[in-house]
C-alpha cells in the first residue's frame, strides 16, 4: 500500500537534467516496486494505490499486470494527474530525485471507505509506507488497514522518510493546498511514526529513516528503539556498511554489502524489501534473508531502471554463490 507512478529515468549516466536528451519510461514508487521485486521471485502480489485517469495512469495498470502484480486495488481519481518522478545519475552515490505530485498525488487520497479490509486482513504480509502517513485522507485509511490488520501475519512498515511530502497544515490560511504549507519536519512526524509501529511486526529503514521514527541514528539503538516501540524485527540499512537486522528474540545479523560497480542506487531498496518478503515467506534464517535481501538490492542498484530491473530468483541465488553481482 502506497506510492504509485511512472520514472523517467536518463538513458546516460552523468548528465545534468538539463542536457538529458532520451529518458526511458518506468512503473515507479516505492511500494508499487517493492510489489513487483516480490512477484519476479515468484510471490503473489497486489498493490493499494490511485491513479489519475490519465494516459500514464493506464499505463500504469499495463505494466502491473504485466509484472504479474494484481491492480485491481488500484483505482483513479478525477482531476488529478499520475505522478511523475524525474532522476540525475551520477554513480557511485549521488541520484537526485524530481517528484511531480502537485497539486496533489492520487495516492494520497486513498480513503478509508474503500479499502477491502478483508483482503488487507488476509494477506500473508502487508507492506505499508511512511510516505502514506504524510497526508490525509491516505494517512486514516493506512492507520485503519493496520489497526484491522491487528498485527496478523507479517505487517511491514517501510520508514520511508521523503521531507518534502510532509506539511505543517496549520500553518495555511484557509483553501491553501497542502504542498504551500513549509515542511513539518522529523519531529512532527514522528508521532505518526510511533503510531504506525505499534501495529508493525517488521520495521525496515535507513540511517536517516530510523531515526525520524526513533531519535536514535546509532544502528544498535536504533534497532533496539524499534524493538521497544512494538515490532518484532528491525531491519537498519547502512548503506556501504551494509544492514542489521535485529529481533524480539535477540537474534541479531549483521550483512555486509555485495560487491557491485553501482550505476543508479535508486531501486536498490525496493528490491531489498521485495527479497526480505520472499525471506520471511519462506521462512528462512534471519541472517540468510537478509544476504538474499542484500544480494537483491546490489543486483538493482548495478542496473539503471527500478522496476523492470527486480532480479529474478535464480539471478539473486547466484549473486549470493558468488558473493558479489557479476
Amino acid at each position: 500500500m502506497g506510492r504509485i507512478g511512472v520514472d523517467l529515468y536518463p538513458l546516460r549516466a552523468g548528465v545534468p537534467l538539463a542536457d538529458v536528451e532520451s529518458f526511458g519510461k518506468f512503473l515507479g514508487g516505492s511500494a508499487t516496486n517493492v510489489a513487483v521485486a516480490a512477484a519476479r521471485l515468484g510471490r503473489r502480489t497486489a498493490v493499494i494505490s490511485r491513479t489519475g485517469e490519465d494516459a500514464f495512469g493506464t499505463y500504469v495498470h499495463r505494466e502491473l499486470r504485466g509484472f504479474g502484480v494484481d491492480d485491481r486495488m488500484v483505482t483513479g481519481v478525477p482531476g488529478l494527474p499520475t505522478p511523475v518522478t524525474f532522476c540525475e545519475i551520477f554513480p557511485p552515490d549521488d541520484f537526485p530525485l524530481y517528484f511531480y505530485r502537485r497539486p496533489k498525488a492520487p495516492d494520497l487520497e486513498i480513503h478509508s471507505g474503500e479499502l477491502d479490509l478483508d483482503a488487507v486482513r488476509a494477506a500473508r504480509i502487508f507492506w505499508m509506507t511512511g510516505t502514506g502517513l504524510s497526508e490525509e485522507p491516505s494517512r486514516s485509511a493506512t492507520l485503519a488497514a493496520l489497526a484491522h490488520r491487528a498485527r496478523r501475519g507479517t505487517t511491514v512498515f517501510d520508514l520511508d522518510w521523503r521531507p518534502m511530502f510532509w506539511h505543517d497544515e496549520s500553518a495555511l490560511r484557509p483553501g491553501e493546498p497542502a504542498w504551500k504549507a513549509p515542511e513539518l519536519g522529523p519531529e512532527g512526524a514522528r508521532p505518526y511514526y510511533e503510531q504506525a509501529l505499534r501495529h508493525a511486526t517488521v520495521a525496515v529503514g535507513n540511517l536517516a529513516e530510523v531515526e525520524v521514527a526513533t531519535g536514535a541514528r546509532e544502528p544498535a539503538a536504533a534497532a533496539e528503539a524499534l524493538l521497544a516501540a512494538g515490532v518484532e524485527l528491525a531491519v537498519v540499512k547502512q548503506g556501504p556498511r551494509g544492514v542489521l537486522a535485529v529481533n524480539a528474540a535477540g537474534e541479531r545479523a549483521e550483512v555486509p554489502p555485495l560487491p557491485v560497480d553501482v550505476l543508479n542506487g535508486l531501486g536498490a531498496g525496493d528490491a531489498f524489501g521485495g527479497a526480505l518478503c520472499h525471506g520471511l515467506l519462506a521462512g528462512w534464517s534471519l541472517a540468510d534473508t537478509m544476504r538474499y535481501a542484500n544480494a537483491a538490492g546490489a543486483i538493482v542498484a548495478g542496473r539503471l531502471e527500478c522496476s523492470s530491473a527486480m532480479p529474478y530468483a535464480a539471478e539473486v541465488a547466484a549473486a549470493v554463490a558468488a558473493g558479489e553481482v557479476r
